[in-house]
């Protein structure tokens, strides 16, 4: 019964869906590992922002990666409170404000790292900020990376004097007078009455719209995986099914065309009574011939 399944027909419906049905479950397994990868990094991401964490020195997350944004890190020196900057319009907690920026040359020599101390609402009061601690100071906070002007959500233009709109070094070049790393700290414990920043995540780490579009394709990758199957088997039942009716006499075969040729009995059947037709045609012509000539009614009254 099941014989078709060896046609030319059935042999590339059978090779197509054993090929169809593995690419698809490779493919949505690999959008649903990226996915989990996705979820543990914004989990991870967000045990950072809330201080959790090893504290490290930030000798040992310098260069900053992905990785290694938002990490506890800790650093040793003095603060440069005659360059002390302020960020306008910064959002905390759904209200507007402003970071209080102290620079902190290290001990060891290395690139000033601007620090973020902490934030203040209102409007950005050079007086409102306190006063940075004396002398040398350990700070511990959430490494961040540079900001970039298209993402801050304060103004980056039209600053007044001991203000920064974009944290970073590319700011911070034209306005300190030595070399500063390309990223900052968040503090952790801020002095009062100035509030934590909240550390982000990096670009790419989050619960954002991509993640869900891996999980929208890790469905569909299976949705096609179980349609090649299920249209397998009804493209099989359909077939087993006609096949049944054939046997049983339910289907009527074709008419034939006005031009097909008649099987042999209709040959046959056609030839005799072509035969039987010939034969009368010249048995009628015989009869004809012997009989004798008609004579017309003047002849038949002379005589």
């Amino acid at each position: 019964m099941y014989r078709f399944l060896l046609t030319p027909r059935w042999w590339a419906i059978n090779v197509f869906v054993v090929l169809a049905v593995p690419v698809c479950l490779a493919a949505g397994t690999w959008q649903l590992s990226r996915f989990e990868a996705q979820v543990d990094s914004h989990r991870a991401q967000q045990e950072l922002a809330q201080g959790e964490g090893e504290v490290r020195p930030i000798a040992e997350m310098l260069p900053l990666t992905t990785d290694t944004v938002g990490h506890q890190v800790e650093v040793t020196g003095t603060f440069d409170a005659e360059n002390q900057l302020l960020v306008p319009e910064r959002m905390v907690d759904g209200e507007r404000g402003f970071y209080v920026l102290t620079p902190l040359r290290p001990a060891d020599g290395s690139p000033a790292v601007p620090v973020v101390r902490g934030w203040l609402p209102g409007a950005a009061d050079p007086a409102a900020a306190p006063e940075a601690p004396g002398g040398e100071v350990t700070v511990v906070g959430a490494l961040q990376a540079a900001e970039s002007p298209s993402t801050v959500s304060g103004r980056t233009e039209g600053l007044a004097p001991g203000e920064l709109g974009v944290i970073g070094a590319a700011s911070l070049i034209n306005v300190l007078p030595y070399e500063t790393e390309d990223s900052w700290i968040t503090v952790r414990d801020p002095e009062p009455p100035m509030a934590a920043v909240p550390a982000t995540a990096p670009t790419g780490t989050g619960l954002d719209l991509d993640a869900f579009q891996n999980l929208g394709y890790t469905a569909e990758w299976f949705v096609f995986a179980g349609f090649a199957v299920f249209m397998w088997f009804r493209l099989l039942r359909r077939e087993v099914e006609q096949q049944r009716d054939r046997e049983l006499g339910l289907v009527e075969g074709p008419a034939p065309s006005p031009g097909a040729p008649k099987d042999a009995g209709e040959t046959r059947a056609g030839d005799t009574e072509g035969a039987e037709g010939t034969a009368g045609d010249a048995t009628a012509a015989a009869s004809r011939s012997n009989r004798p000539p008609e004579q017309s009614a003047d002849d038949l009254a002379r005589t």
